[in-house]
């Protein structure tokens, strides 16, 4: 039995400097409010809790692996995949498609794929090194990324239809990180028929 790296010690302290540094830009930029650090909150738990189920396990004494890269490289696509595990990728990245318009103005289908590739892909390439270099339990999976994407546009798509609704849309400009003012403003100077 190989001893494991223990994960709370690892990623309840990146929730917390997640946190601190969102919660540091929302002061110091002047654009501070309830809503928002509510916002700073789940993204810090969010990204704890995807470090703690992407990479985790780690090992502390099980041996480098003497096989090929490749071994812990899934290549093909929707070879031997299972349902409930695209499904599970869909469902962990729906929220980065909810975060891309809260936290960025502007936010288009080319940023929420975007973000949500970047993600995935950092996961994939720290799984394959962590399979490789410290015995980690994952592989990394070219049918993960092109779930954990799907899931992204899902999230995206869904807030998208979701604002369109005259109450939500009020509430979730609350929570947008970026100034609506501008877009009011605009809404308030149009000519009235």
């Amino acid at each position: 039995m190989f001893q494991q790296v223990p994960v709370l010690p690892v990623v309840i302290p990146l929730a917390a400097a997640v946190l601190a540094g969102l919660m540091w830009s929302l002061i110091r930029s002047g654009r501070f409010s309830v809503p928002r650090a509510a916002v700073a909150l789940a993204l810090g738990v969010y990204v704890a809790g995807i470090v703690a189920n992407t990479v985790f396990p780690i090992f502390l004494d099980k041996p480098v692996s003497s096989t090929p890269w490749g071994s812990h490289l899934v290549v093909v696509p929707f070879a031997d995949y299972e349902l409930a595990d695209a499904l599970m990728n869909v469902l962990v990245f729906v929220p980065v498609g909810v975060l891309v318009p809260l936290l960025k103005p502007q936010a288009s289908w080319s940023r929420a794929v975007a973000a949500a590739a970047v993600l995935s892909l950092t996961i994939e390439v720290t799984q394959l090194v962590t399979a490789h270099l410290l015995g980690g339990g994952h592989i990394a999976d070219v049918n993960d990324l092109i779930f954990n994407i799907t899931g992204g546009v899902v999230g995206f798509a869904l807030f998208s239809v979701l604002v369109k609704v005259p109450f939500f849309g009020a509430v979730v400009d609350r929570f947008r990180w970026h100034e609506i003012e501008a877009r009011r403003a605009e809404v308030d100077a149009a000519p009235r028929g």
